[in-house]
């Protein structure tokens, strides 16, 4: 391909005699991937460097696009042949070259929601070691056999529980889940569970058939009749008479008369678990998951695990218990084993003294965990073996240090056995960090993406240190980051700029931090070297207060806790000191349930309710409930579970531009119309790809990867679609454009233009139309939603709550978003934010610090009111970073 000029290497404001890093330097030339303009740098190994800029502006192209995946190209080069064939998918950077590049390890944010199985020990790989552990020196009862330590494991057929398959749950469809109002007749739809439309009717006419009352109050039904028609697996097929009335229906069965149809009933458990399993209808599916509810497995207690391995004890807890505790717990639990201290009961106790093991039921009890563990320590072992006492020190003793590990990075309130679906990625980012930092690798280049995301400026130190101990263990860190304080302490600073897309790709700066406010073209520079204590407006004069009372969620044990109407409020705290269990929990459920309408409840990837999330928040609101008529909650789960969902779909924008295409003479001339223009429907789409853009590549005995489509390139269109074009471009041209590119190209459409105005007005103006939901972080996400609500008329009296907002901004897009925030309470609504950003928190009217520490430890209102007095307080760890933000 011709080359473009190169960029001049001499950067803006670069120091001369600046030294890099003893370890010489990474030199890059000639680097091109996306919207990189050529560009040349020089990094240095052996320290900290920070990419920075505006979202959108080149930083991830160029350190993940071109160095890491570089990185990752030259040992997939060093590989058998016949591997490589397998897995040379990864493609090649588009670079003339890179000197100097060591090994890589990258360290992402990851996009999309792991599985249900897996949890913080599997991350971490903890759990293999707690299950060795168990497996060699644990205390077993009489005659037992020993197990292995895959007999330990719930996600193993030989260790997972019978009952619930490993998942510590199992879902029931009950008469509460799918009669709600008992106080409606069958014919008033009593049944919610039963298919709505024609269907239902089907049904309801068959029990009329059957010679049930469907005009009754279901409640005044005899129990045995209720039961029949929710539970029963049979299926009669009976005639029908459509329209009949139920005395005419008897009638007609009576004179034996030709009836409309025969029909087949089905109960209601019936129709919502058929319909649960077989259906390609994502929304049949969620409205059936609705009726579904998740309760604890009574065979295991939750701890997923079958019998036998829940027998075995250490230290007087089965391994199900232990990996319910805090890590701070387990760690305090198994360091004497890990210094050589063993306990032993005199007769036939446990592994540990009677004292001890009552502390441990009690903390059992207190943390969750089964209560019924200590009336079965008296049948154990009376002392360890001196084997056993050995396996156990060296196992214990690494637990205890790897958990240190997490500790120092500020997770010790979380449990093995969490969730990982229920981890903010900026937790799941320190999980695998701490096993990085565990691995002792040297000389290698560790690629990190944002890693202060989700953290509280506090958890910041701890990220801080981690980093400090990879670079003196002879390692290079290269982390891209909008953080500020990160910047600051950096060894070196590369900033890319100075806009996004096609208004970004250079190398504005490369070199030590303070030279970079010589750099007149940053957006990066005049926020690092901000002066402090810049006027704020007056706080805002709350119109009344929303009052909770009582609030159980989590770690919140009857918490009391106010927020003002008409107000921006920023809550604040630790990570894990129950911010979100508050705001994203408890909040929305209580004014959920106050205005009439359940909470959407989170699924697994299979579409089940998770059944770990479905104890509702115990509760009230005492007052100010009234003032609040409608809630939005804008999170940052995907906006779609498939590649089909994208920005353009998602916001309705593309709705508008098909009807564009479809109002071309071309179009009309063949009598195309709006639905021809979506990729969704068979007319117009690609047949090979059938509109996705890419195919599966399935490899034998790996994962399967995806190549764009052979037919159509990746324009998920079939030629005929693609002759068809608007302002001389095609439907598919349209969808690669980004938000800024097409906020020009429809200059005249208002109805395209409105929503991508919003989106560009909130710092998602690089992103492509098309751009499939699996690509977006969760602060896209979220930021697309607020976009598509923001098109809504304001009207007023609306509660906008936002977990994170400034997820994954640039201190610009941070401002931009506020305007928009600011923007939405100034038209009568309420925001309420969980933050970590100091910079919006000392921007709010009201700051709610919860804590003052996470877990247990949190759960308690530290301090409340405007910033200057949160920051006066004592006691808050948020205190002191927000007093230096407001200067």
């Amino acid at each position: 391909m011709p080359r473009r000029p190169r960029q001049p290497h001499a950067t803006p404001g670069r120091s001369a005699g600046t030294r890099p890093g003893a370890g010489g330097l990474v030199r890059v030339r000639g680097a091109r991937e996306h919207n990189l303009s050529n560009i040349d740098v020089d990094i240095p190994r052996d320290a900290l460097v920070v990419f920075s800029g505006v979202s959108g502006s080149g930083k991830s192209s160029l350190a993940f696009g071109t160095l890491y995946a570089e990185a990752q190209r030259r040992y997939l080069e060093s590989v058998a042949p016949y591997a490589r064939r397998l897995i040379d998918q990864v493609g090649v950077p588009d670079v003339d070259a890179i000197d100097g590049l060591p090994p890589a390890v990258a360290l992402q944010q990851q996009r999309g929601s792991p599985g249900v199985r897996s949890s913080v020990g599997s991350v971490t790989t903890l759990s293999s070691l707690l299950r060795m552990l168990y497996s060699r020196a644990g205390s077993y009862p009489p005659r037992q056999p020993m197990l292995f330590a895959e007999d330990f494991s719930p996600n193993t057929a030989q260790g997972a529980c019978p009952e619930c398959h490993g998942l510590g749950h199992v879902y029931a469809v009950t008469e509460q889940s799918m009669v709600p109002d008992p106080s409606l007749s069958i014919r008033d739809r009593a049944i919610a569970a039963w298919p709505p439309a024609w269907h239902g009717q089907n049904l309801r006419d068959i029990l009329v058939t059957l010679g049930y009352d469907v005009d009754r109050p279901w409640r005044a039904l005899p129990k045995k009749e209720r039961d029949w028609i929710l539970f029963t697996d049979e299926q009669p097929v009976v005639p029908v008479y459509a329209g009949f009335t139920p005395k005419e229906t008897r009638t007609a069965l009576r004179r034996k008369e030709e009836p409309s149809y025969m029909g087949t009933f089905s109960s209601a458990r019936r129709y919502v678990l058929h319909t649960f399993a077989t259906t390609q209808s994502a929304q049949m599916k969620q409205r059936a998951a609705r009726y579904m509810v998740g309760r604890v497995c009574p065979a295991c207690d939750g701890r997923r695990l079958k019998r036998e391995a829940l027998s075995v004890r250490f230290a007087g807890m089965d391994i199900g218990t232990l990996a319910g505790l805090p890590l701070d717990r387990i760690a305090e639990t198994l360091r004497p084993a890990a210094e050589g201290r063993f306990a032993v009961v005199s007769g036939a106790g446990a592994t540990m003294g009677r004292a001890a093991g009552r502390r441990a039921s009690a903390r059992r009890v207190a943390a969750g965990g089964a209560a019924h563990a200590g009336a079965s320590d008296v049948r154990r072992t009376p002392e360890l073996s001196e084997e056993k006492r050995i396996a156990a020190q060296r196992i214990a003793h690494d637990l205890v240090e790897r958990i240190g590990t997490l500790q120092a990075l500020g997770l010790g309130y979380l449990s093995l056995d969490r969730a990982a679906p229920t981890l903010s990625p900026g937790e799941l980012q320190r999980l695998r960090l701490a096993t990085q930092i565990r691995s002792n690798l040297f000389g290698v280049v560790y690629v990190l993406d944002e890693p202060t995301a989700g953290l509280h400026p506090a958890d910041g130190e701890a990220l801080q240190r981690a980093l400090a101990e990879l670079r003196r263990a002879g390692n290079s860190v290269f982390v891209v980051e909008h953080d500020l304080e990160m910047m600051r302490r950096a060894d070196w600073l590369v900033d890319i700029g100075p806009g996004a897309g096609q208004h970004g790709g250079r190398v504005l700066y490369s070199g030590p931090p303070a030279g970079l406010a010589q750099v007149s073209g940053s957006r990066t520079a005049p926020y690092l070297f901000a002066r402090r204590g810049t006027p704020r407006r007056p706080p805002r004069e709350p119109r009344q207060w929303l009052q909770l009372r009582g609030v159980h969620r989590n770690n919140l044990h009857g918490l009391d806790a106010r927020i003002p109407l008409g107000a921006f409020t920023a809550v604040t705290g630790v990570s894990g000191s129950g911010k979100s269990s508050l705001v994203s929990q408890a909040l929305v459920e209580l004014v959920c349930r106050h205005l009439g309408h359940d909470p959407v409840a989170e699924q697994t990837e299979s579409g089940a309710p998770r059944a770990d999330a479905v104890a509702p928040t115990a509760g009230r609101i005492a007052a100010g409930a009234d003032a609040v008529r409608r809630l939005v909650d804008v999170d940052q789960k995907p906006i779609g579970r498939t590649p089909r969902s994208n920005l353009a779909t998602y916001t309705g924008l593309f709705d508008h531009v098909r009807r564009l295409f479809a109002g071309t003479r071309q179009a009309r001339a063949r009598r195309y119309d709006a639905g021809r223009f979506s990729f969704n429907v068979a007319k117009g789409r690609c047949d090979t790809c059938e509109g996705e853009g890419f195919v599966s590549v399935e490899l034998l005995f790996m994962p399967s990867v995806y190549a764009p489509c052979p037919a159509c390139h990746g324009a998920r269109y079939n030629a005929k679609t693609l002759e068809v074009r608007w302002q001389e471009r095609n439907i598919a041209e349209v969808l690669a454009m980004t938000v800024e590119e097409a906020l020009a190209f429809f200059e005249a459409e208002p109805a395209v233009r409105r929503p991508l105005a919003l989106l560009e007005a909130i710092g998602l103006g690089y992103l492509r139309l098309g751009q499939p939901a699996t690509e977006l972080s969760g602060g896209e996400a979220q930021r697309i939603k607020l976009a598509t609500e923001l098109q809504r008329s304001q009207r007023g009296d609306t509660l906008y709550v936002l977990d994170e907002p400034t997820t994954g901004l640039h201190p610009l897009d941070v401002d931009r978003l506020m305007a928009q925030l600011h923007g939405l309470v100034d038209a009568g609504n309420t925001v309420v934010v969980v933050e970590h950003e100091m910079r919006v928190v000392a921007d709010a009217d009201w700051v709610i610090d919860i804590g003052p520490g996470a877990g247990e430890d949190g759960g308690r209102v530290v301090a409340e009111g405007p910033p200057r007095a949160v920051a006066a307080a004592g006691g808050s760890r948020t205190a002191p970073y927000l007093r230096q933000a407001l200067g």
